[in-house]
């Protein structure tokens, strides 16, 4: 679990981030788990953008990417999730 100081640091750090992955009507599946995880693995903080067509709520698809992925949700914002996995092989964020 993140403290509200880690958070923070977090939020500033995704805020010059784009968006890498999209979550449509189609909602979130095992292949987009699996890219993501290795996304996050490579990067540690990761921006998913949200699109109009999907059906589910964003925190609905947030709780998904969190337990599917086990990672932390820093922050959601308009149709925006942050989402933050500490790398196991190439760490480069050093919380605070």
């Amino acid at each position: 679990m993140l403290t509200g100081k880690q958070k923070s640091f977090l939020r500033s750090e995704a805020h010059h981030l784009k968006p890498i992955f999209q979550v449509g009507k189609d909602g979130v599946n095992d292949n987009m788990l699996e890219q993501i995880n290795e996304a996050l693995e490579k990067r540690e903080l990761i921006k998913i953008s949200i699109l109009q067509n999907c059906m589910d709520d964003k925190n609905t698809v947030a709780d998904h990417l969190r337990r599917g992925t086990k990672g932390e949700i820093v922050q959601i914002i308009g149709n925006i999730i942050v989402l933050y996995k500490e790398s196991v092989e190439s760490k480069q964020i050093q919380l605070p």
